[in-house]
């Protein structure tokens, strides 16, 4: 059926999209990257504004290239990683079931992508029309562990400890004046 893979990639990809912006620019009702950003904190993604950029990036640009078949098994994999992050910090201690908040539809997205890189993007696609669709179990198998290696690079990140701050005694001398006059955090003019 060379319609259904067009019509997975039209929905799931546009969606994608549509998810992807609202985190962005607040399209379709969503918060923008503020106030994603603060959201992302709160469950502990931090830095919030660096994980919601990349997750928006990922979701949108993963999305658009999905739904144009262009790149498939890239645009596979950043679904991936974005959904089993969700999956970890949003929905996994929840159970299966979305009625209850759990990872069920984030499963079927999955699901869906990896089928996807298994069968090709189909005819209508522009890795068809350029000649270099790759699909098949391999890239399947290569999107997963893509996937696995995006979510946990997500973990990494927010398991990372903080940069050092300031101490006071480093406050106060950058506050106070050089000897030419000029403090220490303005640039000294000829």
């Amino acid at each position: 059926m060379k319609i259904g893979r067009l019509l997975l990639r039209i929905l799931v990809g546009g969606f994608f999209v549509g998810h992807g912006t609202q985190k962005l620019f607040g399209w379709f009702g969503g918060y923008g990257l503020e106030g994603t950003a603060q959201g992302f904190e709160q469950l502990g993604l931090k830095p919030g504004k660096a994980h919601a950029t990349v997750a928006g990036v990922a979701e949108a640009g993963g999305g658009a290239a999905l739904l144009a078949g262009a790149e498939t098994p890239l645009a596979a994999a950043a679904i991936t990683a974005t959904m089993l992050t969700a999956i970890k910090t949003v929905h996994g201690d929840k159970g299966p079931w979305a009625s209850n908040g759990g990872y069920e539809y984030n499963a079927v997205l999955i699901a869906v992508v990896l089928a996807l890189a298994e069968l090709g993007p189909g005819p209508i696609s522009v890795d068809a029309l350029l000649g270099r669709e790759r699909s098949g179990t391999g890239w399947a198998l290569a999107v997963a562990g893509a996937g696995v290696v995006g979510a946990l690079g997500a973990h990494l990140a927010t398991s990372a400890p903080p940069a050092p701050a300031e101490t006071a005694s480093e406050d106060a001398a950058a506050s106070e004046p050089a000897a030419s006059g000029v403090a220490a955090d303005e640039p000294a003019t000829a």
